[in-house]
């Protein structure tokens, strides 16, 4: 199988549609011999700060000399973003062959009767059988979503868990509360393996504390008197944790939080297992941590910015954001939502900072369209146009902006990822 043939293959399975559950990643790993119980993993859920979280994470241990795997979703540009290695996508000629391999497997429990597995179920299966064959070391696993029935949570002895805070989000599949979702994330902390936990409201908090202490597994706790920050800029913050200096790349207070989770992640990652990240590791590891579509400056004069916010949580980080580093600008946002989302939630936060917005359609069959997120839009009161095209949304909020003005795109992934190709071409 080519990568073109592969790539289709992944995507044609979305007709499968969503299906929580155990049973058919179990299936289909078993009949590649199991590949994931060749792994060493740290295993990452929450709603919100789970790829920075993680690509921390990665980016330390790979200072450290670890050959370190990165399993992420979604994409922004290519496919190959969501399994890396080493900082690298997989490359196309192995992602063709494994994807080949995985084939094989489906077709033979089609044949005897089982059901079709998913896409996540696929595409997790495909990075599990990469990361066996080229030896990862050490693989950082996000959760796709939820946690105890996602594909990922196959894996039954983590070398750490990790919990980024957790928010109103996927309610159809999760839960109607704060409490039910926590106990959907809550299901990748397992028996006697430690789990490290961001803040979190108090119901949240509660829940993964109680199914820690079922599960018996050490738990530590994100603690704010242990972080200081010093500084916040467009270039970035240094802050300082348990009384060490780090800086970061990625903008925002939330993401020094996320840093900070990272540490104390690697931090019971060396008290419980073999692995050694030395200091230094952990100081270049952050500084050299990017991840793309969180707060990420992808042009200047006008200053352009995407960033991935689209829940409520989210919003109000990037909120939070503008306000600090952006007082007195004028700012033009471009946001594309998907219509299952909760869409005043994200709108809420944001819509006070901006002076104008431009509606566009993310590229999904779940996208809201722009003329019924217009109707929203006009209870703020601010001006506004709309696009079907992102090309031709972009195009406008940039002809807005005067060279000392911000655009901000976001409110979808799939939607910042076109803007960013778009400027990157």
């Amino acid at each position: 199988m080519n990568y073109s043939q592969a790539i289709a293959y992944i995507h044609g399975t979305y007709k499968f549609g969503r299906k929580l559950g155990l049973n058919q990643i179990t299936t289909l790993l078993a009949y590649m011999d199991n590949p994931h119980k060749a792994l060493e993993v740290i295993h990452v859920a929450g709603t919100n700060g789970k790829g920075s979280t993680s690509s921390y994470l990665a980016l330390m241990l790979q200072e450290a000399g670890y050959r370190v795997g990165l399993f992420s979703s979604p994409f922004l540009q290519v496919f190959n973003e969501r399994i890396r290695l080493n900082g690298q996508n997989i490359d196309n000629e192995s992602l063709g062959e494994i994807t080949g391999f995985v084939k094989e497997k489906v077709d033979l429990m089609l044949a005897e009767g089982f059901d079709h597995p998913t896409e996540f179920e696929v595409v997790t299966a495909i990075a599990f059988e990469y990361y066996r064959r080229l030896k990862a070391q050490i693989v950082v696993l996000e959760v796709g979503m939820g946690g105890r029935l996602d594909s990922t949570n196959v894996i039954d002895n983590p070398l750490v868990s990790v919990i980024t805070p957790i928010a109103m989000d996927h309610m159809e599949y999760l839960g109607e509360t704060l409490g039910a979702i926590a106990s959907e994330k809550a299901g990748i902390i397992k028996a006697g393996r430690p789990v490290t936990v961001s803040f979190q409201e108090p119901d949240a908090l509660k829940v993964i504390q109680e199914k820690a202490h079922r599960e018996q597994s050490p738990i530590k706790l994100l603690d704010s008197r242990d972080i200081e920050v010093e500084r916040e800029t467009l270039r970035g913050s240094r802050f300082r944790f348990k009384g060490k200096t780090y800086e970061i790349g990625l903008l925002g207070t939330h993401q020094i939080f996320n840093a900070a989770l990272s540490l104390l992640a690697a931090e019971t990652l060396e008290e419980y297992s073999d692995f050694v990240i030395p200091e230094a590791a952990k100081v270049e590891g952050l500084k050299k941590t990017r991840w793309p579509g969180r707060m990420e400056i992808i042009g200047r004069r006008p200053l352009v910015i995407i960033d991935g916010a689209h829940n409520q949580q989210g919003a109000q980080s990037l909120a939070k954001t503008l306000g600090s580093l952006f007082r007195g600008k004028r700012i033009i946002g471009l946001i594309g939502i998907l219509a299952d989302k909760d869409v005043r939630s994200i709108l809420d936060p944001v819509m006070p900072l901006l002076d104008e917005v431009v509606l566009t359609e993310p590229h999904s069959p779940r996208r809201m369209s722009h003329g019924e997120l217009a109707g929203i839009v006009a209870g703020y009161g601010i001006p506004q146009e709309g696009y079907a095209g992102i090309d031709e949304a972009f195009i406008a909020a940039k002809n807005k902006a005067g060279k000392e003005d911000v655009v901000i795109a976001f409110g979808s992934l799939y939607m910042i990822g076109e803007v960013r190709s778009l400027f990157v071409e």
